[in-house]
């Protein structure tokens, strides 16, 4: 029989071992069954192609299927990020977290439901993408500079499309009217695929979108795009320049893309998801997919990812309050 100190001092290291038995277990069978990663806009999106470039070979590389499931249920997107927030915290629901519902978000709704800090567990990055400026090609503006002075001529606010109140792209056209001295009206779509339908179509003249999305329409003659909202040039339009060369110092509004999972969620199986992440957007098949979009793969850490968050918000949180903009 164990002597008394010997006991009182091997009990607490048993009890501790006991306790985090129920979180090594899970993660070390991770994953057992398919694992579904939620994007909470309608498909068709910047965040589809995203997440969608990395799906299939994030699978493979886990042995278990990842399936994507878009949750066209509002807010921005926020109704269904909130709705993953509350999900079990086991690895098997992972969440599409891009600049909107994580880091503008907070800012415009006065109760979204959820702390992007607090209610999320940062896996790592995705990729970058830049913003465009797009106008049909009726409008008679081939540059910033006289599509500015086109808008300081007209007598009403100028009609400026955007994908969803609270996106980057909403609030790159507030900056740009703010940098450019032009009044605009906002004319919202629910998605960037119904901004990119009314645009090529001329319903909307000018508007602000992601070029993963855009893209069809701009190598078919449809729209034109004037520049990028990015402090640098997109790879795939290197012959786009970027608001900041185009008379708007300082101009930067750039969308990140990356992979989130609930609070609480095991760190074993936080640092897998991250490692077969990065693994996957190393694979030539995937960065090409990317590339091809518009947009600049970015494997980070779960901590580099969680920071860049943190920035983002703090930058985008500024402007918000400096212009007074809140989401009905």
């Amino acid at each position: 029989m164990l002597a008394m100190p010997m006991r009182r001092l091997l009990l607490p290291a048993v009890a501790m071992l006991v306790a985090l038995a129920p979180m090594s277990a899970p993660a070390q069978h991770y994953p057992a069954r398919p694992i579904t990663l939620v994007i909470p806009l309608p498909p068709g999106g910047t965040n589809s192609i995203m997440a969608r470039a990395v799906a299939d070979k994030l699978g493979e590389l886990l042995g278990q299927q990842v399936i994507v499931e878009n949750r066209a249920s509002g807010g921005s997107g926020t109704v269904g990020t909130r709705q993953v927030a509350k999900s079990a915290p086991d690895g098997y629901t992972l969440l599409l977290g891009y600049t909107s519902n994580l880091a503008t978000a907070p800012s415009m709704y006065r109760d979204i439901g959820y702390d992007p800090r607090k209610d999320f567990a940062p896996v790592g990055l995705i990729a970058s993408a830049s913003g465009l400026l797009l106008v049909h090609p009726s409008v008679p503006a081939k540059d910033v500079a006289e599509l500015i002075a086109l808008m300081k001529r007209s007598a009403d606010p100028y009609q400026v499309g955007q994908p969803g109140t609270g996106t980057v792209n909403h609030l790159a056209s507030e900056l740009f009217a703010l940098q450019a001295g032009v009044k605009i009206q906002q004319i919202p779509y629910k998605g960037s695929q119904p901004l990119i339908t009314d645009l090529a179509g001329g319903h909307v003249k000018v508007g602000f979108n992601p070029i993963p999305v855009s893209r069809g329409a701009l190598d078919s003659g449809l729209i034109r795009a004037l520049a990028s909202t990015a402090a640098k040039r997109s790879t795939l339009l290197p012959n786009v320049p970027t608001l900041a060369e185009s008379g708007l110092p300082g101009f930067d509004a750039t969308l990140y893309y990356g992979l989130v999972v609930p609070a609480g969620t095991p760190r074993p199986i936080v640092e897998r998801l991250n490692k077969e992440l990065r693994a996957a957007l190393g694979s030539d098949e995937v960065r090409r997919r990317i590339f091809n979009e518009g947009g600049e793969p970015m494997p980070t850490t779960p901590e580099e990812h969680a920071l860049l968050i943190d920035r983002d918000e703090a930058k985008w949180s500024s402007l918000i309050k400096s212009i007074g903009l809140k989401a009905e």
